[in-house]
């Protein structure tokens, strides 16, 4: 008799437990895709985290070989360079875990640098970033104001071949 009454009572657990916990369906069967193609971004992309990891079969519904193809699709997408390894945090976390210690000096992208340090001066780092933008947009600026010189000087040359022909064929016409 005690095992009837704990069979029930397992019985009705599991019961309760699958009414609680709906079994997700795979995108893959929804949308009756058989083959996973690696150039399909947008479907890919759908199996994937914000931080470019690929998602698993809980999460997804998958079965294990879609998983598979899911996967395999994912990794040679990411071989082509069509969908990135990892994606960079944005924003940055207001509050550290440990407290930072006195002399630390934090750069925009958060690398800690000591000011002790006679090898890096952050402010100099950040001359020199700013010194490297400008020649950067000097030589851009650049490429353009000499691709305008040349536009110029090449419609400067085809007037004036215009004009000799012009001539030429004028003193064509009254020499006839």
């Amino acid at each position: 008799m005690a095992r009837d009454r704990n069979s029930n009572s397992s019985r009705r657990k599991t019961e309760a437990m699958d009414s609680k916990f709906k079994k997700r369906v795979s995108i893959l069967d929804q949308e009756s895709i058989t083959y996973v193609d690696y150039k399909d971004l947008n479907l890919l992309r759908r199996f994937m985290s914000e931080r470019a990891k690929i998602r698993g079969q809980q999460v997804t519904g998958n079965s294990a070989k879609q998983q598979r193809d899911i996967a395999r699709a994912i990794r040679v997408a990411r071989e082509m360079g069509l969908l990135p390894y990892a994606v960079r945090q944005i924003t940055q976390r207001t509050k550290s875990r440990r407290p930072e210690r006195e002399g630390t000096l934090r750069l925009p992208d958060s690398t800690p640098l000591e000011r002790t340090d006679p090898n890096i001066d952050p402010y100099a780092a950040e001359a020199m970033a700013e010194a490297v933008a400008e020649a950067i947009v000097a030589e851009i600026v650049e490429e353009i104001v000499v691709e305008e010189i040349v536009e110029e000087i090449v419609e400067e040359i085809v007037e004036e071949i215009v004009e000799e022909i012009v001539e030429e064929i004028v003193a064509e016409s009254e020499s006839t």
